[in-house]
């Protein structure tokens, strides 16, 4: 879930956990955002240089969005992805093992990667004048990473071990790892991205250098500057040390299953060692990233879960205390997604009082139109994280990536914006009539592993 930053807004008082909207209905104010003015080329081998320059600080971001994503693994090998977000921080032909690290930390900068349904990103942020250096270095990583044996066994084990203190380690870290592969039946997003240790235990050095050939190459990469730079110097630059990396004749694999329609709901028993609260889940199919649903479920999102006046937290946690926590996800991908709703049940609360709760709050949201002070409350919550994640060169570069990777439309990344501050209180409920009202949920329940002989 996304950060969410709750505002006090002056159409809205809170009293005893009570809503009251102004006597004055609230009126929404059209932001006037300076668009983030992007230039593109794509280069002869493929690869796609989007760059924006912003002279406000010495300081430049460098981005490669790498299109391959957990969905990406092969069947029975997931968390291929993930293991080459670890691997490519390791050495090529010219550069030792970590030295990404130094090349940025050593300078006042920072690196990190990160591994999504979608895509892999990796990403710097350093002073301008080090802009060349950290070009050649990505240079240096798309075309000539070493992918041997030693690597990949280092590598798989800090993954392997990321495994456990994520899943295997928090009380319901398994909870969350079980929720997407109870609602996707065909589709791959239906693995989880950060693996499994038997899949990653049975492959070899031979499918990880397989993986490695068959998606990082130029053609399947974006790479996004934004900061203090010259525009004809960079392109030089990339020219320079990116530009001149072959690009493979074999054609690169996609994704191509469709998530069938659900036509029945279903339920799922899910158990984990050491859970003192039961918790619940109901998810359904929602549409893509980029379909023009989106905004209004993101919308919906906010209003049942943005923050402790939030409907969710007010009506399960603070009044009929049955829950001690509660959220909603509006988890909107490339291909397809989900809207679900989960709880950690309070203490003595059965996950059939809060499968029913939950119910009972969507369903009033479906019913009567949201009041206006308090979708101006939820659109404002996303509005501030939106505007909040544009004030960096790495938030500009990040919006940017999202938008031509997720969305397939770099003018999306100027768009986002204006589609929240539309959404109406009609649309909630159009939205939420289409996936919520009219969809099959898939409803996940997790409880304590049952004592031997059967018993809870």
């Amino acid at each position: 879930m996304p950060n969410r930053f709750i505002r006090l807004l002056p159409a809205l008082f809170l009293v005893a956990g009570v809503a009251f909207a102004a006597t004055k209905p609230a009126v929404t104010k059209k932001l006037d955002v300076p668009p983030i003015d992007y230039k593109h080329r794509t280069l002869a081998n493929g690869l796609e240089l989007y760059s924006v320059q912003d002279r406000s600080t010495p300081t430049v971001a460098i981005h490669v969005w790498y299109r391959v994503g957990s969905k990406s693994d092969p069947e029975g090998r997931s968390g291929f992805a993930h293991l080459f977000e670890h691997i490519m921080f390791k050495s090529t032909a010219h550069m030792p093992a970590e030295m990404m690290d130094r090349l940025t930390e050593d300078v006042g900068g920072f690196n990190n990667a990160g591994t999504n349904d979608d895509y892999t990103v990796y990403y710097e942020v350093v002073p301008s004048n080090y802009l060349q250096t950290l070009l050649w270095a990505e240079g240096e990583r798309l075309g000539s990473l070493t992918v041997d044996e030693a690597n990949f066994k280092s590598e798989r084990d800090v993954v392997k071990e990321e495994y456990r203190f994520r899943v295997l380690a928090p009380t319901y870290g398994r909870f969350f790892n079980a929720i997407a592969k109870n609602s996707f039946t065909v589709h791959p997003y239906r693995r989880p991205g950060i693996g499994s240790i038997e899949e990653l235990d049975a492959s070899t050095v031979e499918d990880v250098v397989a993986f490695h050939k068959t998606f990082y190459r130029p053609d399947n990469a974006v790479m996004i500057i934004v900061g203090d730079f010259d525009q004809k110097q960079l392109d030089t630059w990339v020219d320079r040390y990116l530009g001149t990396i072959a690009r493979p004749t074999t054609p690169i694999p996609r994704v191509t299953v469709q998530e069938p329609v659900r036509t029945e709901a279903k339920r799922v028993v899910e158990h984990g060692p050491n859970v003192p609260l039961p918790a619940v889940a109901i998810t359904w199919l929602a549409p893509s990233a980029s379909s023009p649903d989106a905004a209004a479920l993101n919308v919906a999102d906010s209003i049942l879960s943005g923050g402790e006046s939030s409907r969710l937290y007010q009506s399960l946690v603070y009044r009929k205390q049955l829950a001690q926590q509660v959220n909603s996800s509006a988890d909107l991908r490339e291909d397809l997604g989900l809207f679900a709703v989960t709880s950690i049940m309070a203490g003595g609360k059965s996950v059939e009082e809060g499968e029913k709760a939950l119910m009972a709050e969507l369903d009033a949201l479906i019913k009567t139109p949201v009041g206006a002070a308090e979708l101006e409350k939820a659109k404002n919550l996303l509005l501030t994280r939106l505007l909040r994640d544009r004030e960096t060169n790495d938030g500009k570069a990040s919006a940017l990536g999202e938008a031509i990777v997720v969305k397939h439309d770099a003018a999306e990344v100027n768009k986002g914006l204006a589609s929240v501050q539309a959404v109406t209180a009609a649309d909630v409920q159009r939205v939420l009539k289409k996936y919520v009202a009219g969809g099959k949920p898939v409803v996940i329940t997790y409880t304590a592993e049952p004592a031997k002989g059967g018993a809870q």
